[in-house]
């Protein structure tokens, strides 16, 4: 339940910031596309090299470290993120996966919903 409520609270922050303008970000600090292997998907923060490779059920998660490659095995709950647009659940293995300027990252369904929070944070 704690896990849930802090991805809540996480989302609710990320959508929040586009509302405010609190992300400070601009056309600038857009949110770039990053490759699933240079992501930890239990950190959700994306790094300079390759991740661990978690294959679980024909699907492939990455992981920073052995705990990570454990934990994203046995718990479905980390391999699934939240679209910061829609709110909608997305497995993290077929995300479109985005960071911005701190290497959090965050987990899209479709190219359009990206694109749309980057429209966000250029009006800002």
């Amino acid at each position: 339940m704690l896990k849930k409520s802090l991805c809540l609270v996480f989302v609710l922050a990320f959508l929040a910031s586009f509302a405010s303008g609190a992300s400070g970000a601009s056309g600038d600090n857009a949110l770039e596309v990053v490759e699933a292997e240079y992501v930890c998907m239990v950190n959700d923060a994306a790094y300079d090299k390759e991740q661990v490779r978690v294959d679980v059920e024909g699907k492939t998660y990455y992981g920073c470290c052995e705990m990570c490659k454990a934990r994203l095995k046995n718990n479905e709950q980390l391999r699934v993120g939240i679209d910061p647009v829609s709110g909608a659940k997305v497995d993290k293995a077929t995300a479109i996966i985005a960071a911005d300027a701190y290497n959090r990252v965050y987990y899209f369904e479709s190219k359009e919903n990206l694109a749309k929070a980057n429209a966000k944070l250029q009006d800002k």
